[in-house]
C-alpha cells in the first residue's frame, strides 16, 4: 500500500478499519501543526493562502501566517466589516481534506488517540476491527456568535438527566455527558465571534480549556486534551457598553492581530467590486464607470473622518458594497421606468443610494442632531468635492487667477441670469442630455479637458461638474423630492435652503411643481 501522505481522498475513504489506516502509516497530528504544515507548502509552492482579501498583504496576512506557524491560539482585533470572520472561514483551507476518526464518535475521536468513554469503549472491544470514518474539513470549522444568552452548557457541556434516564446510567457514570460545542469541535478550528459579548464568566470557563486542556462538568473532572485552534474576533473594547475581553483570559491568547480598513481606494473598489451582488441582466443593462466606484468608495473615507460619525464604531465595508448595489439598482430602476433597454449611470444614481449609508453609520450627538438621512447627503455632497479636483480645475485656486477669466466663468453667468437645470432621477436618456445641452459653456470645459471620451461619460462628467460647482459654492444645487435643482448661489439664498437641509414645502409655487417636481 503506498505510503498515507500520498494517498487520494477517495483512496483514504476506501480504509474503513483501524488496522488497515495502521498499514497506511498514518500518525496523528494536532490540528495546529497540520496548519502549520499546509501553510508551509502554500508558502513554498507561491499559492494565495488567503483568496480574496484585499489590502491586508503587507500587514494582517503575514502577522497571520506568523502566529501559524508559531502554533498560537489568535484573536483578530477590529472594527466592524474589516472581514475578519472571513479571515478565519478561510483557514479551513489550511486542514486536510480529510482525517481519520472512530465511526459513531460524537468527540471526532482520532482512532489512535482516542478521547471519549465511547471510542475507547469501541477500541477494546474490537481492536483492530474498529471501523474508521472520514472526516472532511468543512465539518472540523465550528463557528459560535457570542450573545449575552450563551451559557457554560451550550460552550462545554451538562449532564444530561434523559439521557441517565434512557441508558439507565447512574448521574456518577461519565456517559451522562452531553458535550458541548468546544468538545463537539475536537480536532478543528473553533471561532468564537464577538467575545467582549460573552459574559465575564463564561469568558473564565474557557481558561483552562486554553492553557490545560481539561474541563469540569457539573462536578465530572474530565481530563480531555482537546486538540483545538481557537480564533476570536472582537471589536476595540470601548466599542461599545457590551462588555470586554477579561484580562486573564486575553492574557491566554498568544497573537492579537489588528485589522483596518483599505488604505486607498483602489483597494476599496476591489473588495466592492468582488462582494456586490450585481446580476447579469443588471450588468447587461447598466454601463458603469470609474467615477462613480470611486465615489462610493469616498464617502466610506469621508464618513470615517466626520464629525457626524462615531469613529469608535467605525464604518463597515458593507456600506460600499450596499452604496454599490443601489447605484446599480437605480439606473436600472430608471431603464425600466423610461422602456430602455440599457442606460449609462449617473451621478443622480449615485445620490439615490442614501438609504444604504444611513444605516452603515453610527451617529454622534451631532450627528442624530442633523438626522441620518442629512448626514449622508452631506458625506456625499463631500465625496463629489474631494473626487472633483481629479477631473477639473480647483474652483477656488480658479477664483485667485490674476489676468485669465475662470473657465467655470460661462456656466456661472448663465445660472446668474436667472436660469435653472432640474434634474430629476427618472429623466429619461434623451431629457437627460436636453437639460444638460442647455447650458451653456458645460460641455465646452469637458470636452476641453477629456476630448476622448464618448458621448456618454462626456454627459456624466457635464453632471458631475454641475454637482462639483454646487459643493464649491459657484452656484447652488437645492434637493427636490425627484431629484436636484442647479440655480444660481445668490438668487437661491432668497428663495430654498441647498442640498441636504430641509426645505419647506408650503414655499413652492403650485404651478411650478408639474414643471419642477415637487420638492420636499
Amino acid at each position: 500500500m503506498p505510503a498515507y501522505d500520498s494517498l487520494s481522498a477517495d483512496q483514504l475513504q476506501k480504509i474503513t478499519t483501524l488496522g488497515a489506516l495502521k498499514k497506511s502509516g498514518y500518525q496523528p497530528r494536532s490540528v495546529k501543526t497540520e496548519l502549520r504544515d499546509n501553510l508551509i507548502k502554500k508558502l513554498q509552492s507561491g499559492e494565495d493562502v488567503f483568496p480574496g482579501i484585499f489590502g491586508y498583504e503587507e500587514t494582517v496576512i503575514p502577522e497571520l501566517q506568523r502566529a501559524i506557524l508559531a502554533g498560537h491560539h489568535i484573536n483578530l482585533l477590529g472594527l466592524r466589516g474589516q472581514a475578519k470572520t472571513r479571515i478565519a472561514r478561510l483557514l479551513i483551507g489550511l486542514l486536510d481534506e480529510y482525517v481519520p476518526m472512530v465511526e459513531g464518535s460524537e468527540l471526532n475521536d482520532d482512532p489512535l488517540q482516542p478521547l471519549s468513554v465511547f471510542a475507547k469503549n469501541l477500541l477494546a472491544e474490537h481492536g483492530d476491527n474498529t471501523p474508521v470514518a472520514w472526516l472532511p474539513r468543512a465539518d472540523r470549522y465550528t463557528e459560535k456568535l457570542a450573545t449575552p444568552d450563551v451559557s457554560v452548557a451550550d460552550l462545554i457541556g451538562d449532564a444530561d438527566p434523559i439521557k441517565a434516564a434512557t441508558l439507565k446510567l447512574p448521574y456518577s457514570d461519565e456517559r451522562v455527558i452531553h458535550f458541548g460545542l468546544i468538545p463537539r469541535a475536537h480536532r478543528g478550528i473553533f471561532v468564537i465571534n464577538e467575545l467582549p459579548d460573552l459574559q465575564a464568566r463564561i469568558q473564565v470557563s474557557l481558561f483552562n480549556i486554553l492553557q490545560e486542556g481539561d474541563i469540569q462538568i457539573r462536578g465530572f473532572k474530565v481530563r480531555l486534551p482537546l486538540d483545538l485552534q481557537f480564533v476570536f474576533t472582537a471589536n476595540p473594547e470601548d466599542y461599545t457598553n457590551r462588555g470586554s475581553i477579561v484580562t486573564p483570559l486575553k492574557d491566554r491568547i498568544d497573537a492579537q492581530i489588528i485589522t483596518h480598513y483599505p488604505k486607498s481606494i483602489e483597494i476599496g473598489k476591489r473588495i466592492t467590486q468582488q462582494e456586490a451582488r450585481i446580476k447579469p441582466a443588471q450588468r447587461g443593462m447598466v454601463t458603469l464607470n470609474d467615477i462613480v466606484s470611486d465615489l462610493v468608495e469616498q464617502v466610506a473615507i469621508e464618513a470615517r473622518g466626520s464629525e457626524f460619525v462615531d469613529a469608535k464604531s467605525g464604518v463597515s465595508a458593507r456600506l460600499t458594497i450596499s452604496a454599490f448595489e443601489q447605484v446599480v439598482a437605480g439606473a436600472e430602476r430608471r431603464a425600466l421606468v423610461n422602456g430602455e433597454k440599457n442606460t449609462y449611470v449617473r451621478v443622480s444614481d449615485f445620490i439615490t443610494a442614501v438609504p444604504a449609508v444611513t444605516g452603515k453609520v453610527e451617529l454622534v450627538y451631532e450627528g442624530e442632531q442633523e438626522g441620518a438621512g442629512i448626514v449622508a447627503e452631506k458625506l456625499m455632497g463631500k465625496a463629489i468635492r474631494t473626487l472633483f479636483l481629479n477631473y477639473f480645475p480647483d474652483p477656488d485656486k480658479a477664483k485667485k487667477l490674476k489676468g485669465r477669466p475662470s473657465p467655470y466663468k460661462t456656466v456661472q453667468e448663465w445660472f446668474g441670469a436667472g436660469h435653472t437645470v432640474d434634474l430629476l432621477h427618472d429623466l429619461s436618456t434623451k431629457d437627460y442630455r436636453t437639460a444638460l445641452d442647455q447650458v451653456p459653456g458645460l460641455r465646452d470645459i469637458v470636452t476641453e479637458l477629456h476630448p476622448n471620451e464618448d458621448a456618454e461619460a462626456t454627459y456624466f462628467l457635464m453632471e458631475f461638474l454641475l454637482h462639483g460647482l454646487s459643493e464649491y459654492s459657484l452656484i447652488s444645487r437645492n434637493r427636490l423630492t425627484a431629484g436636484a435643482q442647479f440655480k444660481d448661489l445668490l438668487s437661491s439664498m432668497f428663495t430654498m435652503p441647498s442640498f441636504g437641509e430641509d426645505d419647506d414645502e408650503d414655499d413652492e409655487d403650485e404651478e411650478e411643481k408639474p414643471q419642477r417636481g415637487r420638492r420636499r
